[in-house]
């Protein structure tokens, strides 16, 4: 069985919050039409989640819910 370790979690966080916070910058931009409004908000938003979306990660994998253990020994 494996567990992912927390840099793990941490990079995962990073890549995906880079991803979220570009899109809501296109959709702030396409709702406000200011460019400087869309990078205010997609800024402020970008590591508040980084930080919540890493504790989210690390508490669940904490939790057994879903999880099936695996038997590790092969017989060929």
């Amino acid at each position: 069985m494996t567990t992912d370790k927390p840099y793990r979690s941490l990079v995962k966080a990073i890549s995906w919050r880079l991803t979220g916070t570009v899109d809501t910058m296109v959709v702030s931009y396409f709702v406000t039409g200011q460019v400087k409004t869309a990078l205010a908000i997609g800024g402020a938003e970008l590591f508040t989640k980084i930080c919540l979306y890493y504790a989210h990660e690390r508490v669940w994998e904490k939790i057994s819910f879903g999880r099936v253990k695996v038997d590790s020994h092969y017989d060929i």
